[in-house]
């Protein structure tokens, strides 16, 4: 990080030697048209995936803390695509998103006489289709901390609360839901980070395109670093990457209210 925040001031083409240019990096970072569509495409994932993620984790999380037959299986397999190499998560993803008729995802919708649709070939649905495979790659980890979380609740407080005549959405809503908090900030955070580390989604399924709709953060720090060989540049942009985090690491303890369940 020191290294990349000195280098952050140079002008580093590879290979001549770094070279101080101030702040010129940043500069050119922030005027840049395409480094402020990656940060503008990295925001949209983060707000769109995050959320849907923790909610559909959640909603899994209770329901497997049911005491539900076949429990152990359905937690292995929500949690399986996490664990399994993003690589080949891709590969199996591509041929989904495949744009003939030989792509799964065409022949469910082909059934019903619409398509087919260039899903990673399209400006309009290339972004969407990025976002689906990451939340399904994502949910596995959110739903195993919110169910150890769920596990270590005090069920007396859930009991009191249904001897006084709440329902089940009420004891969920009003007991479960701020009981969780610690969890969800947790959560929160390490979801905030994973989808501004999205790399091999994009590098996988469309390289940053079509037309940059897909390029993230990280593919642009990846162009400028190892494509353009731009390692000055690089470092500027990463260090971007690095204050956004923080400022969002504190928005999400704010908006969660803190670690502490009151």
């Amino acid at each position: 990080m020191v290294v990349a925040l000195v280098l952050s001031f140079t002008r580093y083409d590879i290979p001549a030697p770094p070279e101080f240019i101030g702040v010129d990096n940043y500069v050119e970072a922030f005027t840049s048209r395409s480094f402020q569509r990656a940060v503008l495409n990295t925001l949209f994932l983060t707000i769109v995936a995050v959320p849907t993620a923790m909610i559909i984790a959640l909603v899994i999380a209770v329901l497997l803390n049911q005491g539900m037959r076949w429990q152990g299986f359905f937690r292995t397999a929500v949690f399986l695509p996490h664990i399994t190499a993003t690589v080949a998560v891709a590969v199996l993803w591509l041929w989904i998103f495949n744009p003939d008729h030989t792509g799964l995802l065409n022949r469910i919708i082909g059934t019903i006489g619409l398509g087919p649709v260039s899903w990673l070939g399209s400006t309009e649905w290339a972004m969407p289709s990025v976002i689906v495979m990451y939340i399904w790659q994502s949910i596995g980890i959110k739903m195993l901390i919110y169910l150890a979380a769920l596990q270590g609740l005090p069920p007396e407080v859930g009991e009191a609360a249904r001897l006084d005549g709440a329902n089940s959405l009420e004891r969920f809503w009003y007991m479960t839901v701020p009981l969780l908090r610690p969890a969800t900030f947790f959560v929160l955070v390490i979801s905030v980070i994973s989808s501004f580390q999205v790399f091999d989604q994009i590098y996988i399924l469309t390289s940053g395109g079509p037309a940059n709709a897909t390029t993230v953060m990280t593919y642009q720090i990846y162009q400028s670093a190892f494509q353009a060989s731009r390692m000055g540049y690089a470092s500027a942009q990463s260090i971007v990457l690095f204050v956004v985090l923080i400022i969002l690491a504190i928005v999400s303890r704010r908006i969660v209210g803190g670690t502490d369940a009151h």
